[in-house]
């Protein structure tokens, strides 16, 4: 069961926290199984790391689950994603509910089974109320796809805000959200890979080697831990031991890690 932290619902600012989710394949290779038990493995990750981002405080987390360059792989593997995405949303969406998390799935759906379509309705629909944590998925999701639809329908008059919400449409959202303040990526790949372009302008960037079914409560705290250490200027110089422009929550937002005793 997912719980969440009266320490976290304080912050004042809570970060957006983005995490491509690499390495399942490799995960179980290694191990000498097959590749499907390393994308079983990462959905017990997804459960852990969502746990922790509620109890550290985020308030925005952007799941990487399947890109739309993924369909380049074998139909067989495809398909048993999909089955797996399906299953994941039946299973936790009362979890989610219970825990105040609102559940949303981002990306293109003009390709996705029809089951999952549904699983996605009912999931999307019964915890529309959460305010502990905006809980993203990002299924069949390209940026630049994203990115070049949004610009096609705005047109050459449009203002920032006008794009942004055009943009927040072409992936299913129904506003603009915060930009990502941290991206993490498991795997060992130093790259984007056509992920959360437009949200990553001003994003801390953390390459991590181990595969994403090995990351956990400790792993997000330690990001978390190097993103504090980071100075995010924004263009802008350091004024007066703060930096010009930073939120509140980024200069100071380990706050809950600090008040949290089992986190110690």
């Amino acid at each position: 069961m997912y719980f969440i932290k009266s320490s976290t619902l304080q912050t004042p600012a809570p970060l957006h926290v983005a995490i491509i989710m690499d390495g399942n394949g490799r995960w179980a290779n290694s191990r000498g199984w097959p590749r499907s038990k390393g994308h079983l493995a990462g959905a017990r990750a997804v459960r852990r790391t969502i746990e922790s981002a509620c109890e550290l405080g985020i308030g925005t987390l952007t799941l990487h689950a399947f890109s739309s360059d993924n369909w380049k792989r074998p139909p067989g593997e495809t398909g048993r994603l999909m089955e797996l995405f399906e299953d994941y949303l039946v299973r936790e969406t009362p979890r989610c509910r219970e825990a105040g998390i609102r559940l949303h799935v981002v990306g293109r759906r003009d390709r996705l089974p029809n089951t999952l379509l549904a699983a996605i309705a009912s999931a999307e629909s019964a915890t529309r109320d959460g305010k502990a944590l905006n809980l993203r998925l990002a299924v069949d999701y390209s940026a630049r796809y994203a990115l070049w639809q949004a610009a096609r329908s705005c047109g050459p008059t449009a203002d920032l805000a006008q794009f942004e919400r055009s943009l927040a449409s072409v992936v299913h959202e129904q506003a603009p959200v915060p930009g990502v303040d941290l991206l993490i990526r498991c795997g060992g790949e130093q790259r984007l890979s056509d992920l959360f372009g437009w949200e990553c302008a001003h994003a801390e960037l953390l390459f991590l080697p181990l595969m994403w079914p090995d990351f956990g409560a400790r792993e997000l705290r330690a990001a978390l831990e190097e993103f504090q250490r980071r100075e995010r200027r924004y263009g802008a110089l350091p004024l007066n031991g703060s930096v010009r422009g930073l939120p509140a929550a980024s200069q100071d937002f380990t706050a809950p890690l600090r008040r949290s005793p089992e986190l110690q």
